[in-house]
C-alpha cells in the first residue's frame, strides 16, 4: 500500500514539471485540432492547421527541455509516445475521411505504430531500454509537415501551390523511413535479447 501510495506521489510531483506540462498539453490539444477540422471549412483548417503545429512543437520542447534540466521521468516516458501517436493518427484519420489520404496509407503508418508500441512494450517488460532511432524521429518530422500540407489543401494557401500533391510525397518518405526505423527496433530488440539469453 505504501509504495502505490509513493508511486501515486511521484506521478504527482512529475506532472508539475515543464516538459510534463507540455506533453499535457499537446494531449488537450487534440480534440480542439479534431473538432476543428472535423467539418473541414478554409477558416477552421486554416486554424485547425496551426493548433496541429503548436501541438507539434511542444513534442519538440518537451523532450528538449527534459534531457537539458534533467527532467526525464517515468511519467513522461510513458505519456510522450502516446500523445505523439493520438496526434498523427487522429489527423491521418481525419484526413482519410475528407479523401486526402488513402485509407491503406494509413492503415499502414497505424501499423508501424502499433507494431512499435507493442516491442517496446515487451522490451520494457523485460527490463530492455530501447532508445528513440534518429530516423524514427525524422519519420516524425515529416509525418508533420506532410499533415499539415494536406490540412492546408482545404484553405487559400492551396493557390501557393500543389500543397496535395507535396503532402502526399512527404508523407510516402516518413511511410518509408517509418518502417526503416520499425526495423531498427525490432533488430535493436533482437540483438539485446540475444544478448540476455532470454
Amino acid at each position: 500500500m505504501n509504495r502505490v501510495l509513493e508511486m501515486w506521489k511521484e506521478i504527482g510531483q512529475d506532472s508539475l514539471k515543464l516538459p510534463n506540462l507540455l506533453t499535457f498539453t499537446r494531449i488537450l490539444l487534440i480534440p480542439v485540432f479534431v473538432i476543428l477540422f472535423a467539418i473541414p471549412t478554409p477558416d477552421r483548417s486554416l486554424i485547425a492547421a496551426i493548433v496541429f503545429v503548436v501541438a507539434a512543437v511542444t513534442d519538440m520542447l518537451d523532450g528538449y527541455l527534459a534531457r537539458k534540466s534533467g527532467q526525464v521521468t517515468t511519467l513522461g516516458k510513458l505519456l510522450d509516445p502516446i500523445a505523439d501517436k493520438l496526434l498523427v493518427l487522429s489527423a491521418l484519420i481525419l484526413l482519410v475521411n475528407v479523401d486526402r489520404v488513402s485509407a491503406l496509407v494509413a492503415i499502414l503508418i497505424i501499423a508501424r505504430e502499433v507494431a512499435v508500441t507493442g516491442i517496446r512494450a515487451i522490451a520494457a517488460s523485460e527490463g530492455i531500454i530501447i532508445a528513440a532511432e534518429t530516423t524514427g524521429k525524422y519519420k516524425m518530422a515529416l509525418q508533420v509537415v506532410a499533415i499539415v500540407l494536406l490540412i492546408l489543401e482545404g484553405t487559400g494557401l492551396a493557390e501557393l501551390g500543389n500543397l496535395h500533391l507535396a503532402g502526399i510525397v512527404t508523407l510516402y518518405l516518413s511511410l518509408v523511413l517509418g518502417y526503416v526505423s520499425g526495423g531498427q527496433y525490432v533488430w535493436s530488440f533482437w540483438k539485446q535479447v540475444a544478448a540476455k539469453g532470454l
